[in-house]
């Protein structure tokens, strides 16, 4: 089967058309938006709570892997829908493909508990 050039104009004008939507809006709300400025309204707001010392504080090491390993493990849960939905095609030597991702899965997992990197401090 031969492509052209003429099969991608259609996204290449969708493309175009939201890029040419997203910059119309930016440019419109900044001519049509309200221009008053005062004290009040340029101060940073946050939940209704006055903003005190440096937001850029530095985070434990701790944070970030576990926010890692939480993406990496939702991740590996994503891949166990397609299987569930085909199980039954799938037949036996999908089964056994599944279990071994799963023991891949569980030995990571346990590598994790040992090495304590779950435990908050």
């Amino acid at each position: 089967m031969q492509s052209t050039q003429h099969d991608f104009l259609p996204i290449l004008m969708q493309a175009g058309l939201a890029i040419g939507f997203v910059v119309a809006t930016i440019i419109g709300s900044g001519f049509l938006g309200p221009k008053r400025h005062s004290k009040s309204k340029d101060k940073n707001f946050e939940c209704g709570i006055e903003s005190v010392g440096n937001a850029r504080i530095p985070f434990s090491v701790k944070y970030f892997l576990v926010a890692i390993l939480f993406v990496l493990f939702d991740v590996e849960v994503i891949f166990l829908y397609p299987w569930a939905v085909n199980f039954r095609e799938l037949g036996e030597t999908g089964m056994i493909k599944m279990v071994i991702f799963m023991l891949f899965l569980l030995v990571g997992f346990f590598y994790i508990i040992k090495k304590k990197a779950l435990e908050w401090e």
